[in-house]
């Protein structure tokens, strides 16, 4: 997939003004959603700032959106910003990841690891 615009609404799970939420198409747990901006700005950076407040008010709605079926333990939270962080769809989508205890052996470090060498502190 190269954007996001050919999305049906029939997939999205709730909107707001800016954003709509579908579920990921390849989950990595329970629950994860990707939260998308109706307009195609590339990442987080080219959000007007608008945009971003609005996005955090979105992220909890998404939580509480979760909650109503699952019981998470936590969240990642997050999004990639160009193919060096490895974005490979170019439409900001941000990342809602449900956390259970025990889904990884050892879960401290949590995105420091997009670089798994350098996950150890």
């Amino acid at each position: 997939m190269k954007d996001f615009s050919e999305i049906p609404n029939d997939q999205w799970l709730m909107e707001t003004a800016h954003f709509f939420v579908i579920k990921d198409a390849f989950p990595v747990s329970p629950g994860h959603c990707l939260i998308i901006s109706k307009v195609a700005f590339q990442d987080y950076f080219d959000l007007p700032g608008s945009l971003r407040e609005e996005l955090g008010h979105t992220i909890l709605s998404v939580k509480a959106l979760i909650e109503e079926s699952a019981d998470p333990d936590g969240y990642n939270v997050g999004f990639n910003c160009s193919p060096a962080a490895g974005q490979s769809v170019m439409h900001f989508h941000c990342h809602v990841i449900p956390r259970y205890n025990g889904d990884m052996e050892n879960p401290k470090g949590g995105v420091r690891y997009c670089i798994p060498e350098k996950g150890y502190y």
